[in-house]
């Protein structure tokens, strides 16, 4: 990831992480001193790599399945990140204050896509876990703006389809929404959304300008997709 800059061991089956947790990484934008907690940071993907991004910045991944787990702690090792970056055994169906933890200045998830297993085929068992929110979105949400303190941050990569949800769910306790959605080309529908919202904001809701993927020409990503992949920008929120 990141033009080599990190390495990742993922399982040879199951579910591997790809461009949603590189955009997920790339849209953190925590301040040099603060502290970042993921919510299912599976073998550590878009935690290694928004750690990489701000190296003045503490992350910690939750994540509830253990052989993920061990897979994030090998690669926070193999890239020399344990100063940086820890990760622990927990569960977004547990209330936050369960982890010990105190509360931090940015939440950052990627959550499971679906809530209703009739909804799709599959998945097979060994991705089930990336794939299904057991407890459901909600649960994501709450224990998202559990984790932060008041005026801290909450970010998100979901399908463009779930954006009321979201929206819906957020409410209660944060505001200030910003909403950047991720078109695969400029004449196709938003795919995915990001998300990020202030615990207790009050400032109206923004819908930025898309994020691009690909163009017609021919290219892999547009200029703007690849300067995020790489690493030489960030996803600034405005």
């Amino acid at each position: 990831m990141l033009d080599g800059r990190v390495t990742l061991r993922q399982p040879a089956r199951g579910y591997r992480a790809g461009l949603d947790a590189a955009l997920l990484a790339a849209a953190c934008d925590a301040r040099a001193g603060e502290r970042v907690i993921e919510a299912g940071c599976g073998a550590g993907a878009a935690l290694l790599a928004a750690a990489v991004r701000r190296p003045e910045t503490l992350f910690v991944g939750i994540e509830r399945d253990p052989r993920a787990l061990a897979l994030a702690l090998e690669n926070i090792a193999t890239n020399g990140m344990a100063g940086q970056v820890e990760a622990y055994e927990g569960n977004v169906a547990v209330r936050f204050s369960g982890l010990g933890l105190k509360p931090f200045d940015a939440a950052m998830a990627n959550p499971p896509f679906f809530d209703d297993a009739g909804a799709i085929r599959g998945p097979a068992a060994e991705r089930r876990g990336a794939w299904m929110a057991d407890d459901g979105l909600e649960a994501w949400i709450g224990f998202l703006t559990k984790a932060v303190r008041e005026g801290g941050s909450i970010t998100l990569i979901h399908r463009a389809d779930r954006l009321a949800d979201i929206l819906a769910l957020l409410a209660p306790k944060a505001g200030s929404c910003q909403v950047l959605s991720v078109l695969p080309f400029a004449d196709q529908p938003a795919k995915r959304v990001l998300v990020r919202a202030i615990k207790t904001g009050k400032a109206p809701l923004r819908l930025l300008p898309p994020l691009i993927l690909h163009d017609r020409e021919g290219g892999k990503h547009t200029a703007e997709a690849e300067a995020i992949l790489r690493g030489e920008t960030g996803l600034g929120w405005r």
